[in-house]
């Protein structure tokens, strides 16, 4: 079916990304869907946030990590989801997306770009979750400004960024009839610059290197 919201084929085009490095192996499959999700990452907090984050982007998402220390797993697994979903931006997506998400005490917005500009501006109050948050925008080549308006409960403020920014993706996703840029179309593929290790995407001939750059992550709560 050709019209306004593309072809079903494009529709369900995966993004397929795996991550080997000294530290993780990550395997990420995400394409546009309904919101189901399959993640194990010996993390229970981050399964939740990823699992979450696929709901409310209507997003099929599946995702197997293991690695050695927690900051590692975290940060590898944002890079590699950030990767698969600039994988499967269409060419005429709406690429805007802004959401404000109130759940309890905390109040957050998050604002949108896939336009292949990647730039992150937060923060969060959690250094694990604020470095996934910007390791996902690198790779998703996405601009992503969050914002936290109100919260005491680090736990509420983590998980309502993560419901705002699964409905800010599901609003950019959105296809239409023009093309949002004086430059064309703009297409994500692979992986960015941070991190280290051998990755490979869905019909690239051959794996990627990616430089080494880590931030310093203590050992947060969530």
């Amino acid at each position: 079916m050709n019209g306004k919201h593309g072809t079903n084929a494009e529709m369900k085009r995966p993004g397929i990304i795996e991550r080997v490095t000294r530290e993780t192996t990550v395997r990420v499959e995400l394409t546009r869907g309904t919101g189901t999700a399959s993640v194990s990452t010996g993390l229970p907090f981050l399964d939740h946030m990823l699992t979450t984050f696929a709901r409310y982007a209507a997003l099929d998402l599946s995702v197997s990590a293991q690695g050695d220390l927690r900051h590692h797993i975290i940060e590898d697994v944002a890079i590699t989801v950030g990767a698969a979903l600039a994988e499967i931006v269409p060419a005429c997506a709406a690429r805007y997306g802004e959401r404000v998400i109130p759940m309890d005490d905390a109040l957050v917005q998050v604002a949108l770009d896939l336009g292949g500009r990647p730039y992150y501006r937060g923060p969060l109050p959690s250094s694990l979750y604020e470095h996934w948050m910007r390791s996902f925008s690198d790779n998703a080549k996405a601009t992503l400004h969050v914002r936290v308006l109100r919260g005491r409960d680090r736990h509420h403020v983590v998980e309502a960024a993560f419901k705002a920014l699964g409905l800010a993706v599901r609003q950019a996703l959105v296809e239409g009839d023009a093309v949002f840029s004086t430059k064309g179309a703009v297409r994500g593929s692979g992986l960015g610059t941070r991190g280290s290790g051998t990755a490979s995407a869905a019909g690239t001939a051959s794996p990627r290197a990616v430089p080494e750059s880590r931030a310093p992550s203590p050992e947060d709560p969530c």
